[in-house]
């Protein structure tokens, strides 16, 4: 199959068009009391690399804060702006562990990425990051 020709076809954008700058935080106000926040958005798509066509899925994110919070609105604009992206499942929660991790600067987070059934397959990837531990 001649994947060049069908980019062509049906083109779609490369990861560096994810806009992380529209990520805002706003401060958790019980610093030192550990909390889990887990935020679903059932509704994700992307592009898959090869045939262009859309992916489906549900991403799962939880974390627990350390001194900021992520701010809903703006993770929606975050992950809209994947909707043209062709990336690989693999890829795809590794990129958003490390632009949340980046913005956020939380204790814990995990990343899951559960795909809707297609070509009788279905595919759930996900990834972790802890904060290193600090000595007193």
């Amino acid at each position: 199959m001649d994947f060049q020709a069908l980019d062509k076809k049906f083109p779609f954008q490369s990861p560096d068009a994810v806009d992380t700058s529209v990520l805002e935080t706003f401060p958790y106000e019980y610093v030192g009391r550990e909390i889990e926040v887990e935020i679903v958005c059932d509704e994700f798509t992307a592009v898959c690399p090869y045939s262009g066509l859309p992916d489906f899925g549900t991403i799962t994110i939880r974390y627990v804060p350390d001194q900021v919070c992520v701010e809903l609105r703006s993770l929606k604009y975050y992950l809209l702006s994947y909707r043209n992206v062709g990336i690989f499942y693999e890829h795809l929660v590794n990129r958003l562990l490390i632009d949340l991790v980046q913005v956020m600067q939380p204790r814990r987070m995990t990343i899951e990425a559960d795909y809707k059934v297609r070509g009788g397959m279905k595919t759930r990837a996900s990834a972790v990051w802890t904060k290193p531990a600090t000595i007193p």
